[in-house]
């Protein structure tokens, strides 16, 4: 949400417990996930309390007992605060998993992947398909530092979740939110707390944290997210420094992010600090500030991408893209700019009394190029579509090709050159009907707007060929997220989009 923040780095702490040879115990034959069951189950059915099955008697090699939860159907196995060397956790019957306080993978092992910071060590975290992962309060949250992976890999039937007690317990409801932390990953990637020339000699500190990212490694892998849900996240560790459900800091390319849902976060969904990560195949929804929230330098991609904001706080500026650079300490042409690459999302805004809400918002710094997206907003709302909101990215003169724009004011009022630059672009609709719909009847949700499948106005749009704009894209027929009823990729991994999928 807020811009990075420079700080002199500070030790982290020793570990507190090596886990080189941390053992799993047997796994049990793949369910789907649900917690409610003890035994597997959708994955997306999930909060209804307590269950049926019978508590696990024992927990994993490497994890803390900590008793039981939902009525003494589930066993709660503690993940290490300090995990060193392999962990996995593993899917077991009458099993669910916990985390509490800062749990980190790893210690920060500095800038050079060939030269780690003396006395660090890495970890390697291994999540099995089906996992439930439940934290209790806003500080607890797990944190991947630089160096270390996470490998969280569930499938469109079995995905890895992570929640709240609240959740677990049966006792959230539509408009819960900020029951814990969520994710965060720190890389070596390059960002803009520095122009990162060799010797590398300045990093930055993760918002919401004491964790360090940043170096000059574009490719650097934390690993794999792929078919995860993060739930309830979200806190404010003070003003303008939060958490959210996932937080990308100086990622770098070798990261995956495929198949990810943020759903209900109390800050943004997800937020990006610079690096080179790219993201395919996202949901947020709910998100009580941005839905995707850039900032230092981020010049990766995303393609096909759902934003549902919520109802609350109506008279928010919070949008669906928030994206941003570096301060304006130096020059333009001197600053390392964000260079987003967007394809294929589709963004339905907050209701709003005004347009000083945005579905679009494009801040300091930013040199974005979309494609083959859609802007739109709740139907009834006086928010715009549109707002380049800094003169220097006005200057960076960013690309719109094959972009419907479907709202009560296409642009922001008061913006810098919004219209100009949306109209230069090709095969642009600036003040069109929405005509998307929503997945499917019997879903009822206060705090999120579900029509995002393609009607005929935005089929009628033509394409741009994606590849052509940035490698990591691949090439589509039509703009939007969600070509037609038939196309169901955001379905059975997700929860709160279709019927029998609440969260």
């Amino acid at each position: 949400m807020t811009g990075f923040k420079l700080k002199t780095l500070l030790a982290v702490s020793a570990c507190a417990m090596t886990l080189a040879a941390c053992g799993s115990a047997e796994v049990a034959s793949p369910g789907e996930g649900d917690f409610g069951t003890g035994t597997g189950g959708t994955g997306g059915t999930g909060g209804t309390g307590g269950g049926t099955g019978t508590a696990a008697v024992d927990c994993p090699t490497g994890f803390s007992n900590v008793g039981t939860i939902a009525s003494g159907t589930l066993r709660v196995c503690q993940l290490p605060q300090q995990i060193l060397g392999n962990l996995t956790v593993p899917l077991r019957t009458g099993t669910i998993y916990s985390i509490s306080g800062r749990t980190e993978v790893g210690t920060d092992r500095g800038i050079d992947p060939a030269a780690p910071t003396a006395g660090s060590a890495q970890g390697i975290l291994t999540v099995d398909p089906g996992v439930v992962i439940f934290a209790s309060s806003g500080g607890d949250y797990l944190l991947v530092n630089r160096g270390s992976q996470i490998f969280a890999e569930g499938t469109a039937t079995s995905p890895i979740i992570f929640t709240s007690r609240q959740n677990v317990e049966g006792t959230t409801t539509l408009e819960s939110q900020g029951q814990w932390g969520g994710i965060v990953l720190a890389g070596r990637a390059p960002q803009a707390n520095c122009q990162l020339t060799a010797p590398v000699t300045c990093t930055g500190q993760v918002e919401g944290t004491s964790a360090f990212f940043g170096g000059n490694t574009p490719t650097d892998s934390s690993g794999r997210l792929k078919y995860v849900q993060v739930k309830y996240s979200g806190f404010e560790i003070s003003t303008g420094n939060e958490l959210q459900a996932l937080t990308l800091a100086g990622v770098g390319s070798g990261t995956s992010i495929e198949y990810f849902q943020s759903y209900n976060s109390s800050d943004d969904g997800i937020e990006i600090f610079g690096g080179m990560v790219n993201l395919k195949h996202i949901v947020i929804n709910g998100a009580d500030d941005d839905g995707l929230d850039t900032d230092t330098g981020w010049r990766g991609g995303a393609q096909f991408g759902i934003v549902t904001q919520r109802a609350p706080n109506a008279t928010s500026r919070s949008a669906g893209f928030e994206f941003s650079a570096a301060p304006k300490t130096t020059p333009l042409a001197t600053r390392y700019i964000s260079q987003p690459k967007i394809a294929n999302w589709t963004l339905v805004g907050r209701n709003s009394p005004t347009d000083a809400h945005t579905v679009a918002h494009f801040d300091t710094g930013t040199k974005p190029t979309v494609i083959n997206s859609v802007f739109t907003n709740v139907t009834g709302s006086a928010s715009s579509c549109l707002d380049i909101h800094d003169a220097d990215t006005q200057t960076s003169a960013p690309t719109f090709n094959s972009v419907f724009m479907s709202c009560a004011s296409p642009y922001r009022a008061g913006g810098f050159g919004s219209q100009a630059i949306f109209t230069a672009g090709t095969n642009n609709t600036e003040a069109g009907t929405s005509t998307l719909t929503a997945p499917t009847t019997g879903v009822t949700l206060t705090n999120s707007v579900l029509t995002f499948i393609n009607g005929a106005n935005e089929t009628a749009v033509t394409p741009v060929n994606a590849p052509g704009v940035y490698s990591f894209f691949v090439a589509t027929t039509y703009i939007g997220a969600v070509q037609n009823a038939a196309d169901t990729w955001y379905q059975g991994w997700t929860c709160g989009l279709t019927a029998g999928k609440t969260c």
